[in-house]
């Protein structure tokens, strides 16, 4: 295969990331920051982490109070989210700037926007001077979710959450969902036994193979499809059977 790929410079180019807003201080002095800059670090106990630059007006209130809440914002948000990520807090009172509410969270000092459709509670328990940014490593204390995107049973709905995505420099909607956690292990539905009454209908659909397609179409496959044998004796060719002229003779070899 050709390589069609363009080597390029080292850089950030991972995305989408979630442009959350971050809300730092305490319920009276408190500020926020957008972040793209954050993640997953750790499943038990739940772990994640922010990174920011020592520059920044956040940075010397989250190195004092050493908590912090990750807000993720919805699509309908996304000028806030871009307002609170070009201004600085030592200038101007976000919160009284823009369309977004304080609200008490339920373990830390700083607050959680309302409006935002999922909230993670963080402790700060290391930070680490990486370059740019120092990177502050946290425990997830709590999360909040809205609760209409809850069901009876506690599944969080994230399809209608409507979260918005960030990709160097633009932001986006997540779309549709194209699957779910394990569907590419599923086995193919049973064909149901048809009615004696009922007409078969005529398919437009082949059931011919995605490789196969490949090979009527004199495509060239990257792995070609190998038959697979369940059972190792039948690899080999199958012995001839003797004919009626041949039974009984027996092959010689001449020298």
């Amino acid at each position: 295969m050709k390589n069609n790929r363009k080597n390029l410079a080292p850089g950030t180019l991972l995305a989408p990331v979630p442009p959350a807003m971050v809300t730092v201080g305490d319920f009276d002095n408190a500020n926020v920051l957008t972040i793209g800059w954050t993640g997953i670090l750790n499943s038990t106990p739940p772990r994640t982490y922010v990174s920011i630059r020592p520059s920044r007006h956040s940075h010397g209130i989250l190195m004092a109070g050493r908590e912090f809440v990750i807000n993720l914002p919805s699509v309908s948000q996304a000028k806030t989210v871009d307002y609170v990520g070009i201004y600085t807090g030592a200038k101007l009172d976000k919160f009284e700037k823009c369309p977004i509410t304080k609200q008490k969270s339920h373990v830390v000092a700083p607050p959680t926007i309302a409006e935002c459709p999922i909230a993670l509670e963080c402790k700060v328990y290391e930070v680490i001077p990486m370059g740019s940014h120092d990177v502050f490593l946290a425990d997830i204390v709590n999360v909040s979710c809205r609760e209409d995107l809850m069901d009876e049973k506690g599944k969080i709905h994230f399809e209608n959450a409507d979260l918005l995505a960030y990709s160097h420099g633009e932001y986006y909607s997540l779309g549709e969902v194209v699957g779910r956690f394990g569907f590419s292990t599923d086995k193919p539905e049973k064909k149901t036994a048809k009615s004696a009454d009922s007409a078969p209908k005529k398919s437009t659909k082949t059931n011919i193979p995605e490789d196969k397609k490949l090979q009527k179409a004199n495509l060239p496959l990257e792995n070609p499809p190998r038959p697979f044998y369940a059972d190792v004796s039948k690899m080999r060719p199958p012995r001839r059977k003797p004919t009626d002229k041949n039974k009984g003779k027996r092959r010689t070899v001449k020298k």
